[in-house]
């Protein structure tokens, strides 16, 4: 029974038994040194998973890169650096200090936990503002090809030739090309109007809400969630139109804003 005990105590605590009378042999310290080891393997195969947590982490930046940074820029950022990287892993222990082993592993458990806790923050905080930055509209309503032949300001209306204001951007392409939701949101109205034609107006967060006319053809209706980049009708031209085209405006809190304060700053005029 003696002798269990100081087993025991080999295991929970080497120094506490060597302190008792050198009980400890080279064979068996190593068989505790070899049992440290293996949980210390242990919790580095939990730390691989903590660091599959931080690969989605790096997910979600990439997708918040992706909505955030300007169209022009991207190519940009991706060459910008090409160099290599990764989460810090600290190498497999090899002393023979049975004690410098259990505070290595104590040590590496604090900050193991305290990882696991910053991960699973960052990830909810992450989520929650790509969600809020999914909502404003910053995208554009269109895909790669199109034109705009007429921007947000004073103009000579297209009908009379007099000086109007033109509450929006007009994008060119051809009829049926899909246009797609610049945020997500719900649709407001899906409708016909003698000006816009076929309309559909989307409302975001933030008091912000979308306008999109002289549609072919609208896909959504009223009541409808409504996924950013989703495609919610078919380039027409319907309404007050002079030809094939789609009206874009921006709104907050009812009050028309100029579209280009929230698109990507990209070169509207080339395209």
């Amino acid at each position: 029974m003696h002798f269990i005990g100081f087993r025991i105590a080999i295991e929970v605590s080497p120094s506490f038994a060597r302190s008792l009378g050198g009980v400890t042999t080279e064979a068996e310290q190593q068989r505790v040194e070899a049992t440290y080891r293996e949980r210390l393997d242990k919790l580095r195969e939990s730390l691989n998973t903590t660091v599959q947590d931080i690969r989605q982490l790096e997910a979600l930046k990439n997708r918040f890169m992706d909505i955030a940074t300007p169209v022009n820029l991207r190519e940009k950022m991706s060459k910008k650096d090409d160099s290599k990287g990764g989460p810090w892993v600290a190498p497999r222990l090899q002393t023979s200090d049975s004690q410098s082993l259990v505070q290595e592993m104590m040590a590496t458990i604090d900050d193991f936990t305290q990882t696991q806790a910053a991960v699973k923050s960052l990830a909810q905080n992450w989520a929650s503002q790509l969600t809020w930055l999914n909502g404003l509209p910053t995208g554009i309503p269109m895909g790669k090809d199109y034109r705009i032949t007429s921007g947000f300001g004073i103009r000579n209306d297209p009908f009379t030739g007099q000086l109007a204001m033109h509450e929006g951007l007009d994008f060119v392409a051809e009829v049926g090309s899909p246009i797609v939701a610049t945020a997500a949101g719900t649709v407001t109205r899906s409708e016909w109007d003698h000006a816009y034609g076929n309309v559909i107006e989307i409302s975001h967060i933030e008091g912000f809400s979308t306008r999109y006319g002289h549609l072919s053809k609208r896909l959504v209706q009223v009541g409808q969630k409504i996924q950013r980049q989703e495609t919610i009708g078919l380039l027409g031209n319907t309404g007050r139109s002079t030809g094939p085209h789609m009206h874009y405006e921006v709104m907050r809190f009812d009050r028309v804003i100029n579209p280009t304060q929230m698109l990507p700053q990209t070169n509207l005029a080339s395209q």
